[in-house]
């Protein structure tokens, strides 16, 4: 089966040529379409092979994928964005999938590379090239909405979801959010398209979780609340509800309203990594109000569904610490570490605890670790962080 990659691109110039790179070999042919670029984007695309074509933006990001679909030849439509690429070990079973004459859609697992607490997202990005199978919503736009009615007419078909990562998104950092302005096109796009649907639970839920991003709390829970007294929600959208909701009121310190909703996004049936992120912030609630037997069975949970999320190693860490348990809090940290040895508190941390069991040099070799990463993203703590040490005499003043 052919397989056609449909992107959308504006100024990629720098992250372009990594993506087209990742699917040499798997697609057959590659279609770009470009909304405006004033760099080598053009350029870049052709020299990979691929046929570009201009499209003057409209604030609408279905229109712009709908019209790179238009040019797809492929029997098979796969979707990336310049901020990603294909993960090489997914590709057999991609062949596999597109190989079924019974399959629809697709979905599958992206990885947000930078985000800490939901490092997962299930995407429909590979689909059959069907006329129509079309883009919908001008923000956050996606197939699902063709595709179930075309399940209401034809019910034959079938929608799956591929088990590994395929996916690698690194747009998540949020310098690269900023340096886009995202959240201003997204908050705009969002409430034109949700005055026309204002029952729309997947509408609720993305820009609701905006608002709260942006500190608009309030509106962000009204919106939330909203989105989960719509009729008929899919699973994923209820787990979205849920989960900013816990994340809103944590923010408005109501904990117990909280602990409510992350519960209520971890009961949901959803492909179990989308759930790390409510674990991981139902366990830093636990673990704040000083519940560290509930706060570890949460983080544990997390690691039992990914062994290799860092965060809730850390986070487990720093609860076993606070118990008293220093031995395997150490070896929580030193696991954080060998999965993401750029994690600058993980480093820190570890000092504390190997300094008060009498590791000298170990403890200081953490330390100015810590110091060095911390100095990359956080100056004033790496700041903060010697000057604390040179107090306690532990490093000299030109250390």
């Amino acid at each position: 089966m052919n397989l056609t990659l449909c992107t959308i691109v504006k100024n990629e110039e720098a992250t372009l040529s990594r993506t087209l790179d990742s699917v040499k070999g798997v697609v057959d042919e590659i279609v770009v379409v470009d909304t405006g670029s004033g760099d080598r984007t053009r350029e870049i695309a052709r020299e990979s092979g691929a046929r570009v074509y201009d499209f003057e933006w409209c604030d609408d990001f279905a229109a712009a994928r709908n019209e790179c679909l238009k040019h797809a030849q492929g029997d098979w439509i796969l979707v990336l964005d310049a901020d990603e690429v294909l993960v090489p070990e997914i590709v057999p079973q991609i062949k596999q999938a597109i190989a079924s004459d019974r399959l629809l859609l697709i979905n599958l697992i992206r990885q947000e590379i930078g985000a800490s607490q939901s490092p997962y997202s299930l995407v429909s990005r590979l689909f059959r090239n069907r006329p129509d199978i079309r883009f919908s919503r001008p923000y956050h736009a996606m197939v699902d909405d063709s595709v179930a009615e075309i399940l209401q007419r034809e019910p034959n078909w079938k929608i799956v979801s591929l088990p590994d990562v395929a996916i690698l998104h690194s747009g998540y950092h949020k310098d690269a959010i900023a340096a886009k302005g995202k959240f201003q096109k997204a908050q705009a796009a969002m409430e034109r398209y949700i005055a026309y649907y204002p029952d729309d639970a997947y509408a609720c839920s993305k820009l609701g979780a905006l608002y709260v991003e942006s500190g608009q709390i309030g509106r962000g829970i009204n919106l939330l609340t909203k989105g989960l007294t719509a009729a008929a929600i899919d699973d994923s959208i209820v787990y979205e509800l849920n989960y900013h909701l816990g994340i809103a009121y944590r923010q408005q310190q109501q904990f117990a309203k909280a602990k409510e909703h992350y519960q209520a996004a971890i009961n949901t049936n959803v492909f179990p990594p989308l759930k790390l992120g409510a674990y991981n912030n139902l366990g830093n609630l636990f673990k704040d109000e000083g519940d560290l037997k509930s706060a570890e069975k949460a983080y544990k949970a997390a690691l039992k569904i990914d062994p290799s999320f860092a965060v809730g190693h850390y986070n487990l860490g720093l609860t076993l610490k606070a118990a008293g348990n220093l031995a395997d809090a150490i070896a929580y940290y030193r696991q954080a570490i060998k999965i993401d040895p750029e994690h600058a508190e993980a480093h820190q941390n570890l000092a504390v605890a190997l300094l008060k069991i009498g590791k000298m040099p170990e403890s200081l070799a953490e330390f100015k670790r810590a110091i060095a990463l911390h100095e990359q993203r956080r100056p004033f703590e790496a700041e903060r962080l010697r000057r604390g040490l040179q107090e306690m005499g532990l490093i000299s003043v030109d250390s």
